[in-house]
């Protein structure tokens, strides 16, 4: 018999250590994205299931909880990632002519977790830029995902570039059953070359030969070249090769100390992207802090169609890679009748200090601020003193 009191699986609270951590956090994100002229916007938690899960949303169908509105008896769902809501605020609401700038951040709920440790409560943070089909647009959007994550601390990063135009490309060479799609798609996302030669046996040469080159095109910029000799020589593919390269090339300009490399079989959400993709890992990381890239079609199903790029995070998976405590400076005080004593607490709190009073019988309540210094009588005047 389980406790009341238990939560459920890969749902938890997050206690005051670890929440300080992530305010933190949040609050470096937030000033990082507004530095770049983002934003903010806070969509609704919960939607009607249509919108939630029309056109590029209907990826997320397995992954969002349902339910069913008690006032209109209509079908809703809870986000399950926060891309598909800011497409339509900037199709509908906003609804601007050029560059828009948007970002987010808030919880998302999923009915599976990412992987064996993960949250079904992601804290998702975001940043969408719509309105400009140019790799200026792309670079931007790299760049901001790494400056997001430097100003949190983190150094000697790796972002793995890859594009969506590859298998595109690939697939346009031959039709291939809807059945097998999935399961290609698959094969290649776990860099499963059995299971990929299986599926793709009786496939045209140049095809299959193609898709099962994938797999081995990861690592530094002798994939390009491999990529440019062992793929075919179709349009499209060519052109994704050579926005990988001019990518790769202002990212290592600007940002010397990031490591650059390619993974041509990324297909982690496929479906949502449709250009260039990329994805930043921690030194010897396994799973990556961000993902992001382009998704043109997003805004398609909302009536308007246009460039859109854009990077998302989950916090709650960030923080465990920063370093910084969170904690910050405070002043001990005690408690009080005296007038000028609770006049001096609110005149320090007006002027932004944290001012944690010592209730009656009770000596350290503030083992989450870093009191460095305490409010003390000196000759009827109360004064700030170091520890």
């Amino acid at each position: 018999m389980s406790s009341a009191w238990l939560l459920p699986e890969h749902i938890a609270d997050v206690l005051p250590h670890e929440a300080r951590r992530i305010e933190e956090l949040r609050r470096i994100l937030l000033d990082a994205a507004r530095a770049g002229g983002y934003e903010l916007v806070i969509p609704p938690l919960l939607e009607h299931l249509e919108s939630l899960l029309s056109g590029t949303g209907e990826a997320l169908d397995l992954e969002t909880f349902k339910l069913v509105d008690q006032l209109s008896g209509r079908s809703l769902g809870l986000r399950a990632d926060t891309t598909p809501q800011v497409a339509r605020i900037d199709a509908h609401l906003l609804n601007r002519q050029g560059v828009t700038r948007l970002c987010y951040c808030g919880p998302v709920l999923r009915t599976r977790p990412s992987g064996l440790h993960g949250s079904r409560e992601p804290l998702q943070f975001g940043a969408e830029l719509y309105g400009h089909g140019g790799l200026e647009a792309d670079l931007e959007v790299q760049e901001l995902a790494v400056d997001c994550l430097r100003r949190a601390g983190l150094d000697g990063l790796v972002m793995d570039l890859a594009d969506a135009r590859v298998l595109e490309g690939l697939l346009a060479l031959a039709p291939v059953e809807a059945a097998r799609l999935p399961v290609i798609q698959r094969a290649l996302a776990a860099k499963d070359v059995g299971l990929l030669a299986e599926t793709t046996a009786g496939l045209p040469p140049a095809l299959r030969d193609g898709l099962l080159a994938l797999p081995t095109l990861y690592g530094g910029d002798e994939v390009l070249v491999q990529a440019r000799e062992r793929l075919p020589q179709q349009p499209m593919i060519g052109a994704a090769l050579d926005d990988l390269q001019w990518l790769a090339g202002h990212l290592r300009s600007g940002h010397p100390e990031l490591r650059v490399g390619f993974d041509l079989a990324d297909l982690a959400g496929y479906a949502y992207y449709s250009g260039s993709r990329f994805a930043l890992y921690a030194p010897g990381g396994r799973d990556a802090l961000a993902r992001g890239g382009r998704y043109d079609d997003v805004g398609a199903v909302f009536g308007r169609r246009r460039p859109a790029v854009g990077f998302s995070l989950d916090l709650k998976a960030v923080v465990e890679h920063v370093q910084f405590d969170g904690r910050h400076a405070a002043i001990r005080a005690p408690w009080g009748e005296d007038a000028g004593l609770r006049a001096a607490v609110r005149s320090l709190r007006e002027q932004g200090e944290v001012v944690v009073c010592m209730l009656p019988g009770h000596g350290q309540e503030a083992d989450e601020f870093e009191c460095d210094r305490e409010l003390v009588a000196v000759n009827g005047l109360w004064v700030v003193r170091a520890c």
